[in-house]
């Protein structure tokens, strides 16, 4: 038996290898090929996951492992998809090149609705999909329709518990049942990873850098209590907002700047900053002048050192971000103290409404603790999460997921359109609270235009 996995992210490999380590994929004795692929906005300076030190790891699990970036170079991998016409050919090839035969006997793909994932699918037909979720997007509704090739032989949608009592709504239109990756095999995996990244070479953007469990150039190092300087360890996540096009690279800056200060203002004397894999190093030494300012120790983590790696050996006395699944694994697999900021400036900024990124943002905006400027940790108010995420998911998705219309009306009847919702979103699918009950349905502008963009897609 031949399976076919991808991945992007090292924290989507961990997820596979506990899925495989609790018997997911069956008792193995088959062949498991990873394909990897590096999306970043410049794959050539940046670290694909398989160069990260918590990776050897995960190797074992795998067979051999191959990179989607150099089958598909010099094109990078989100952009480039197969035409129609040249499917047949290049899947061919796609299974020579891996010498998968008439195989493999099952493909397993992350964000099944976008290239690359999407464009792999496509070209490895005839047998069955498993999709895996790697964060919070899996409890948001499909980003894109599928076509029918593809969303009828996905079997299981497989997701780490990250929110208990919260079901994912990706892929749920097409009768995809769900199932949890177990804690106790997550958790054996983040030790596995953790401990072979404390053996990493330092990499980061000045003389204090992190790896693993370690400082070079400085005094914090690994433990259970931390090892932090008087004032205390905190962490920042960094994500790549800007690159998104979410907000611009100054307001992304000064939302780091202001995590910072918040921290600043509560007596923390050191913190660690976690870039984003992706983002570059642009966003470290901007943090650093507002470090100087402060008087603030500032260190900067590896770029291949994955957050989980610094949460099991640094034990941080809190950690902050904007909606990082991170945040939620912080708190739900290590225990940490963790909060939010600028969760309000997102989910304005956030476009189209259906952005993909409206549903984490959502969870740990309406979940976490909120830091303020000024140091302050304020409690979200209590929320019905499940029926503001359903609710949410249908605004965002309403064709895909009529069923929700009943639920999102009941809620937002009873909690009103706060933060998470536009006037003019539920103005056009009828949903303010008070509004009469639609009449006959009448397109709204650009619908049309809309629904032949979603055909070409699903025929593509």
């Amino acid at each position: 038996m031949t399976q076919l996995f991808y991945a992007s992210t090292l924290f989507g490999a961990m997820t596979l290898a506990a899925a495989i380590d609790e018997g997911a994929f069956g008792p193995g004795g088959g062949r498991r090929i990873l394909l990897v692929s590096n999306n970043a906005a410049v794959p050539e300076i940046t670290p694909s996951l398989d160069e990260a030190p918590g990776f050897t790891a995960l190797r074992p699990r795998f067979d051999e492992v191959w990179s989607w970036n150099e089958i598909v170079a010099p094109l990078h991998p989100s952009d480039w998809r197969a035409r129609i016409i040249e499917v047949p050919m290049t899947g061919r090839l796609l299974r020579s090149h891996l010498s998968l035969g008439d195989g493999p006997d099952e493909l397993i793909v992350e964000s099944v609705a976008v290239p690359p994932a999407r464009t792999i699918a496509g070209l490895v037909r005839d047998c069955p999909v498993t999709v895996y979720s790697d964060g919070l997007m899996g409890y948001g509704p499909t980003r894109d329709p599928l076509p029918g090739e593809i969303a009828g032989r996905i079997t299981r949608l497989l997701h780490l518990d990250l929110v208990p009592g919260l079901s994912p709504l990706l892929l749920s239109e097409y009768g995809v049942p769900a199932r949890t990756v177990g804690d106790e095999a997550f958790l054996r995996i983040l030790t596995e990873v953790s401990a072979a990244s404390e053996g990493g070479a330092a990499r980061g953007d000045g003389p204090d850098t992190v790896s693993g469990g370690t400082v070079s150039g400085g005094t914090v190092s690994g433990g259970t209590d931390g090892g932090a300087p008087e004032g205390g360890l905190a962490m920042i996540l960094g994500q790549y907002l800007s690159a998104l096009g979410i907000v611009t690279p100054a307001e992304e800056a000064a939302l780091h700047a202001d995590m910072l200060r918040g921290l600043a203002a509560r007596g923390f004397g050191s913190v660690l900053f976690k870039p984003h894999p992706a983002a570059g190093r642009r966003h470290a030494r901007e943090l650093r002048r507002t470090a100087g300012e402060l008087g603030v120790r500032l260190t900067v983590a590896g770029e291949t050192v994955p957050a989980e790696s610094c949460f099991a050996a640094l034990r941080p006395e809190l950690v902050v971000g904007c909606f990082s699944t991170a945040l939620v694994t912080a708190r739900r697999y290590f225990g940490l103290p963790v909060a939010a900021f600028g969760g309000e400036l997102v989910l304005e900024r956030l476009a189209p409404y259906e952005n993909s990124n409206r549903v984490p943002v959502t969870i740990t905006d309406a979940l976490l603790p909120r830091l303020g400027t000024d140091g302050s940790l304020e409690e979200p108010p209590v929320v019905d999460l499940p029926g503001l995420v359903r609710a949410v998911g249908h605004c965002m998705q309403s064709e895909a997921y009529p069923d929700l219309r009943e639920e999102a009306t009941a809620y937002l009847d009873a909690c009103g359109p706060d933060r998470y919702f536009k006037r003019q979103r539920l103005a056009a699918l009828d949903l303010l609270p008070g509004s009469p009950s639609p009449g006959p349905a009448v397109p709204a502008p650009g619908t049309f235009g809309r629904l032949r963009r979603r055909l070409t897609r699903a025929l593509s």
